[in-house]
């Protein structure tokens, strides 16, 4: 039986995210510190305003937590422009010798911060702007350390990658353009462009970096409010460079084993009310309404309420990002006063829909199929779609039962044979 993918997991809910401390934190899972020397020597040479570079770790204690933290000492004449950093980190990611997705996922976090700290202050070109503190070898140290020792640990391509919301801290940042809001306006940038959950605090101060964030929402594939169930394996601890007031400045990093069904999951809200002075005509609507705003799965549940009238929960199961404007829908629609948001996870079994040639009443009708399965492969459910069913009772004048019994009777013959075939 095939191995399964490992899962990591960067929790960034209590201390935010920096490149430096999710590269303390793949190290302290267990990388060769020698790849420090070699990472410092590849940027070095490709980094033209460079002439010196020293990278090293740390053990330091913060909040009462062991945790590595990164250092870096450059001798650098200025900050880089995007061009400069984008010839530097392809070269350094030549003499590094960096898997394909590891190049990859360096070159995805370089662009998204350039393109990020371009739309934010109104950069025109953004390969040729001048870049003041991102242009900083320190960003190619964090983006290319961090895709050399997930390289090193044999993750990329053989786990899965999720975080945590991540805390971007609060109050005002200053930098080269002078005092902004937390985040930073190319930290806001880069979440917005890739509607990455994110929450102000703990604390006062700049938690969340461009570089970090640029490196996470290029890595992680989803976000989640809980760690799934999972048995851990190694746990890394990367420490930022201050110690903050009651929160322990450490991101966290936790590689796994997933348990439980090993089906594809997706995080998701349910958007349910309680009315008790609604028609079924309205509900009907209402039910209309939501499925063609985007939600994925409607029902209407009766209920008792409070002195004793009849009513009705109206549930919807939507993405995240349409959560609210749903429940917005919901108030417009039926008027109520409050809408509860649940987050949970759902397990989705894999689907695919075929197209099937079935003769019916001498005819041979177009039938699309939706064939759901389960983590060894094994069919679990094969429906026709309802309209096509319809179409062909209307077609032969048969009854509409008839029809979806002589469907179904050739739709198990075809995935019979698809199972002696693949036996075969």
């Amino acid at each position: 039986m095939e191995a399964r993918r490992r899962l990591m997991i960067v929790d960034c809910q209590a201390a935010g995210v920096s490149g430096d401390m999710l590269l303390g934190a793949l190290l302290d899972l267990g990388v060769d510190e020698g790849l420090l020397d070699e990472l410092a020597e590849a940027i070095a040479r490709g980094a033209s305003w460079c002439r010196e570079l020293a990278i090293r770790t740390e053990e330091v204690v913060r909040g009462g937590l062991r945790a590595r933290r990164v250092l870096v000492q450059a001798d650098e004449d200025r900050g880089a422009r995007g061009d400069e950093l984008l010839r530097a980190l392809s070269s350094a990611s030549k003499r590094l010798g960096l898997s394909e997705q590891a190049d990859e996922l360096a070159l995805a976090s370089l662009k998204t911060l350039l393109e990020a700290a371009a739309r934010a202050h109104g950069l025109k070109d953004q390969e040729s702007a001048h870049l003041h503190e991102l242009g900083s070898v320190d960003t190619l140290v964090d983006i290319l350390g961090v895709a050399a020792c997930l390289d090193r640990l044999g993750l990329l391509g053989d786990a899965d990658f999720l975080a945590t919301p991540v805390a971007v801290g609060g109050g005002t940042v200053r930098f080269s353009h002078g005092e902004a809001s937390v985040p930073a306006p190319a930290t806001l940038e880069i979440l917005r462009s890739r509607g990455f959950p994110f929450t102000g605090g703990p604390v006062e101060g700049e938690l969340a970096t461009p570089t970090g964030v640029a490196i996470l929402v290029n890595l992680v594939s989803r976000v989640v409010p809980f760690y799934p169930l999972m048995r851990p394996l190694a746990v890394g601890l990367g420490a930022g460079a201050r110690e903050l007031p009651g929160v322990p400045n450490v991101l966290r990093v936790v590689v796994g084993e997933p348990l439980g069904p090993e089906l594809p999951s997706e995080a998701i809200c349910v958007v349910e009310t309680n009315v008790d002075d609604v028609s079924g005509e309205v509900l009907g609507h209402v039910i209309e309404r939501l499925l063609s705003e985007g939600a994925l799965d409607v029902c209407v549940v009766p209920v008792v309420m409070k002195k004793s009238r009849p009513g009705h929960i109206v549930r919807a199961l939507a993405r995240e990002a349409d959560a609210a404007r749903l429940a917005e829908l919901l108030m417009e629609e039926l008027g109520t006063l409050g809408v509860r948001l649940l987050r949970c996870e759902r397990l989705v079994a894999p689907r695919e829909v075929r197209a099937l040639e079935v003769q019916v009443a001498g005819s041979r009708w177009p039938v699309r199929v939706k064939v759901a399965r389960g983590p060894s492969g094994r069919v679990l459910r094969a429906k026709p779609e309802f309209e096509d069913l319809r179409t062909i009772a209307r077609g032969t004048g048969l009854p509409l039962r008839e029809v979806a019994r002589v469907v179904q009777d050739a739709i198990r013959r075809e995935l019979a044979r698809g199972a002696e075939g693949q036996g075969a």
